[in-house]
C-alpha cells in the first residue's frame, strides 16, 4: 500500500468520458459481475477467449509520476498487453476525486475496474453503482478488510497488519527499544494498521507522528525536531521509501543515532539499504499488484475464473529486503518493476 505522493499535491485529474471512449472497442461480456443475477447494460458477447478486447480502468489514490505508482501502472500495462486489454490508468489524491473518476468509468460503460480503497467509505456508492451496472470491479494496494464488505470481485495486495507485525518481530530482534512510526496521510486505512501492526508485536515503545506527506521540507523538519526532543528514539519507520530517505537526513540533522526502516521501496531506497544508511524495507511488490488486478479482470470475463475464491485476498507481500538480498532487488529495482 502505498499512499499519496511525496510532491505536492496535484490538481484532482478527472477524466470525462469522451476520453475514455477514445479508443473504441468492442465490449466483453462474461457470466454476470459480483454475484448480481443478470446483466443490464446491454453490452455484446464476446468469445470465450476474450478476443474482442477489453476496456479497463484503474483508479487509484497515488498520481503518476510518484515511484510506487509507476509501478503499480507498469505491472497494469504488462498484464494488459499480454491480454489485448485496452487499459486506462487515472489517479487522484482526494477520495471525492476518485470517487468521479470510478463513475465516469461507469458512464463510459467499460468492461473492468480496478481500484484502491485508501477510504473505502468514498468508494461505497461508487463501487454499488458498478455493481448495477454488472461491471466487475477489483481491488488493489489499500482496502484489504473492506474489499468483501463492499462486494468487489476480489484484492491483491499486502496485508497492511500482518507486516506491521512483522516488523515489530523484526525491531525486537534487533533490540529497539523506541520506535517512532511516521503518519504521512491521517486517516488512510493502510497506514494507520501498519503502524497499529508494530504496536501490536514491538515490545517496546511505539508512537505514530503525523505529518504532511505533501510537504517534504516539512516532513524532515518534524523528524528532526522530535528526535531531538527525545534521545531515548532508536528506530524511525516511514511508509514510504521518499520518506525513509528523507527521515536518514532528519536523523543526520538531528544528530541522533536512531536507525531507519520502511514500508516500500523504489532504487534509490534499495541502494540506501545496500549502504547500510536504512537497515531494512518492506516490499509489498506493487508491480505485481497491478498485474494481477488486470489479469484477473480478463481471466474473470475470459473464462469466469475468481481470483482467490472471492473469499480470500491474494497477498503480494510482506517481503523483506535487507543489506543480504539488496543486490539481487537492486536490478529489479533499476528496471522499475521492485
Amino acid at each position: 500500500m502505498n499512499t499519496r505522493p511525496p510532491s505536492p499535491r496535484q490538481p484532482r485529474r478527472t477524466v470525462p468520458p469522451t476520453a475514455l471512449a477514445a479508443a473504441a472497442v468492442l465490449l466483453v461480456t462474461g457470466c454476470s459481475a459480483l454475484g448480481t443475477d443478470d446483466d443490464s447494460s446491454g453490452r455484446d458477447t464476446a468469445g470465450a477467449d476474450g478476443s474482442r478486447g477489453m476496456r479497463v480502468v484503474m483508479v487509484t489514490h497515488g498520481s503518476e509520476g510518484d515511484a510506487f505508482w509507476d509501478r503499480v501502472k507498469r505491472g497494469a500495462e504488462a498484464a494488459a498487453a499480454k491480454d489485448g486489454i485496452d487499459l486506462t490508468y487515472v489517479s487522484d489524491p482526494e477520495q471525492s476525486g476518485q470517487a468521479e473518476l470510478v463513475r465516469n468509468a461507469i458512464r463510459d460503460g467499460v468492461d473492468g475496474i480496478a481500484l484502491t480503497l485508501a477510504k473505502p467509505q468514498a468508494m461505497k456508492g461508487p463501487v454499488a453503482e458498478a455493481r448495477k451496472a454488472g461491471i466487475p470491479v477489483v481491488g488493489l494496494n489499500s482496502g484489504i478488510d473492506a474489499w468483501k464488505p463492499a462486494g468487489l470481485l476480489g484484492y491483491f495486495g499486502q496485508d497492511e497488519t500482518v507486516a506491521g507485525r512483522a516488523v515489530g518481530e523484526k525491531l525486537n530482534d534487533l533490540k529497539a527499544r523506541h520506535t517512532l512510526c511516521v503518519v504521512h496521510e491521517r486517516g488512510n486505512v493502510a497506514v494507520e494498521a501498519r503502524c497499529a501492526g508494530v504496536k501490536k508485536t514491538f515490545g517496546g515503545t511505539t508512537e505514530n507522528l503525523y505529518v504532511d506527506g505533501t510537504d517534504m521540507r516539512a516532513v524532515s523538519g518534524i523528524i528532526t525536531a522530535r528526535l531531538r526532543q527525545d534521545s531515548t528514539i532508536d528506530e524511525v519507520v516511514t511508509n514510504g521509501a521518499a520518506y525513509a530517505l528523507s527521515a536518514v537526513d532528519a536523523v543526520k540533522e538531528a544528530d541522533s543515532k536512531a536507525r531507519v526502516a520502511t514500508f516500500d521501496l523504489n532504487k534509490d531506497l534499495v541502494d540506501a539499504v545496500r549502504a547500510g544508511d536504512v537497515q531494512f524495507a518492506v516490499d509489498q511488490q506493487p508491480y505485481l499488484q497491478g498485474y494481477l488486478a488486470v489479469d484477473a479482470l480478463w481471466l474473470y470475463r475470459s473464462n469466469g475464473n475468481v481470483s482467490g475464491g472471492g473469499v480470500a485476498p491474494v497477498l503480494t507481500g510482506p517481503a523483506f529486503v535487507t543489506k543480504t538480498n539488496a543486490t539481487a532487488v537492486s536490478g529489479f529495482a533499476a528496471n522499475g518493476t521492485r
